[in-house]
């Protein structure tokens, strides 16, 4: 006789087959990459590979963390990327509200096509765009500038200016994408909740304030915690292409300082270590971001 569970097993084989390529995926591109980790604890060197390489134990770890430039490293990663979370993070949420209040379905579309465009564009395409608006020689603010008020504005080499130009830049880029994990939430309210606050006399924003938002708090606690995973990590991307020499004083982090020390340098043991770190700087904030969820009764898992 069939029993339940074999039933449930059988309904579920499709979805088993499409989870098999994904499964597939991460044991071979995360997981086992992971092996090679123990090279932050060696003095790793190509020629005696990872099993022969002399085990120095936390030796990589000591040098990081008593060298005043990695240290400054450290807390520029974690500058920018609470300053990407804290004014960053609230633009998706905004758009989506602004979204769904559009009724007019050619204007919402077209909209929704600008702003998500942007998310497909490589940041060599986009740092190219930023550069030509804002170069102190040919950008198109400073020819504006100049032809009015006769003076030019080095927007890419003054920190202020530059982190943000780098805030920006990430939130054109990708506010318009992540906003669609929000509409997706939007679209399961219930239409009902407004049409009875709207009869009870409730305004659009109180509407917003008591329908709208909670209906989405889950999805906006969810997409809180993973992005505290990424709290150490900086796209190097972005900041390669829109760095200079002027602001290495807040652009240098912990993605340019391994591609500098590791690939071009041949540190890879220290510049493990330090990727190490940051992975484990990033769990540690996940699990404390989800027990704090979980108290208020929305935790991930």
């Amino acid at each position: 006789m069939e029993t339940s569970a074999s039933r449930r097993f059988k309904q579920n084989v499709p979805l088993l087959w499409m989870f098999i390529p994904g499964a597939v995926f991460y044991l071979l591109f995360k997981y086992t990459p992971m092996a090679g980790l123990v090279i932050a604890f060696k003095d790793y060197n190509l020629y005696d590979g990872i099993v022969r390489s002399p085990w120095v134990g936390l030796d990589h770890f000591r040098l990081i963390f008593s060298n005043d430039l990695t240290i400054d490293i450290i807390v520029n990663t974690l500058w920018l990327s609470l300053l990407r979370l804290v004014v960053g993070f609230p633009f998706p949420i905004l758009l989506a509200l602004l979204l769904n209040e559009v009724r007019a379905t050619w204007f919402k579309r077209s909209v929704q096509t600008m702003v998500f465009l942007p998310h497909f564009f490589s940041w060599v395409i986009v740092g190219g765009i930023v550069l030509t608006l804002f170069s102190q020689e040919s950008g198109s603010l400073n020819i504006l500038l100049e032809r009015w008020f006769g003076y030019t504005h080095s927007f890419m080499y003054q920190v202020p200016s530059w982190i943000t130009i780098y805030l920006g830049s990430g939130i054109w880029k990708e506010a318009g994408f992540s906003a669609i994990i929000y509409m997706a939430a939007l679209a399961a309210i219930d239409p009902v909740l407004y049409e009875a606050a709207a009869i009870d006399g409730a305004s659009k924003w109180r509407q917003i304030w008591h329908i709208t938002l909670p209906g989405v708090s889950t999805v906006v606690v969810m997409m809180l915690i993973l992005s505290m995973g990424s709290i150490m990590e900086v796209s190097f991307d972005q900041i390669y292409i829109l760095g200079n020499p002027a602001v290495s004083s807040v652009s240098e982090v912990i993605s340019t300082w391994v591609y500098q020390l590791g690939l071009q340098g041949g540190q890879f043991s220290l510049t493990t270590a330090m990727g190490l770190f940051e992975s484990l700087v990033g769990l540690l904030l996940i699990l404390t971001a989800n027990q704090i969820a979980r108290r208020m009764g929305k935790e991930l898992w």
